[in-house]
């Protein structure tokens, strides 16, 4: 009886889902409950899930979205939908774009649908700070009024998203760059990730920091947080952890990816406006 209980439900949860997709696929919104409900339960799922994650290729590595809906749904349309793909996500799901609500909806809704397929980053946008100040809660109080918890509800689920990925055993993945308090992934796997980004520190270096390649070493980053990182620093990070390469996001290009230190480092863009 037990068993068949669970049965029924875990087909509930996912006739849940089918009908959320099927909403945000038409580009409709999903109800509060239904955001309460897709939070609640991906939570125990992103728990299981390391600080640096360990993916198999292929995989769709997609950098900031913002919010950008429509170009999310066209990226699908050409690079196919999970489950036929695996897909990474880098991070900055919210803030600056018009749709940030339908976009960070699909995308978890698609991560508790396909959990073995989906896999998120998060990024320094995916913070209470941040997207109270650039776009995600206005549009949220817009969209659902001014007594809603869907922000605080996706807000909540942000501090479990987790940190960082390895892809093949030799390609490093984060949403920001390099720390001068990191020099092993090991270090990264025991990062307390499950709170607000702090303005200091290992943890939010990773999702704020940015490389430069007139830069050899590390230095104080304009953005007020992380730093800027160098060569000698990307080329010394990859040897010491067995690593061929690093991919992040983070930064605007104008082409939608960007090579750096002799394409030892690679930026994805995926907001095209």
């Amino acid at each position: 009886q037990s068993t068949w209980g669970c049965i029924i439900l875990e087909r509930k949860k996912m006739q849940n889902i089918s009908y959320c997709l099927e909403k945000l696929w038409k580009k409709e919104i999903i109800a509060e409950e239904e955001v309460k409900f897709l939070c609640e339960n991906l939570k125990p799922i992103f728990m299981k899930e390391s600080n640096v994650m360990k993916i198999n290729s292929p995989v769709n590595v997609i950098g900031d979205l913002h919010g950008q809906y429509t170009d999310v749904l066209e990226m699908f349309k050409i690079g196919g939908n999970p489950p036929e793909v695996n897909c990474l996500f880098l991070g900055d799901f919210v803030d600056r774009g018009y749709h940030s609500v339908e976009t960070i909806s699909l995308i978890c809704c698609l991560k508790l649908m396909y959990p073995d397929k989906v896999f998120l980053i998060r990024g320094n946008h995916e913070s209470r700070l941040v997207s109270k100040v650039y776009g995600f809660y206005d549009e949220c109080i817009t969209k659902y009024g001014p007594d809603n918890l869907v922000w605080k509800y996706f807000t909540d689920v942000f501090d479990y998203f987790p940190i960082s990925a390895v892809i093949n055993d030799s390609i490093f993945a984060v949403h920001g760059g390099l720390s001068p308090s990191i020099h092993t992934l090991d270090q990264i796997r025991v990062l307390m990730r499950f709170s607000e980004i702090p303005q200091f520190g290992a943890f939010s270096d990773l999702l704020w920091s940015d490389p430069d390649d007139e830069e050899e070493g590390f230095r104080n980053s304009p953005r007020g947080a992380g730093f800027i990182f160098g060569s000698e620093i990307v080329n010394h990070f990859c040897q010491l952890n067995k690593l061929t390469h690093i991919t992040r996001a983070h930064q605007l290009c104008m082409e939608g990816y960007q090579y750096l230190f002799e394409e030892k480092l690679s930026t994805i863009w995926s907001a095209p406006n």
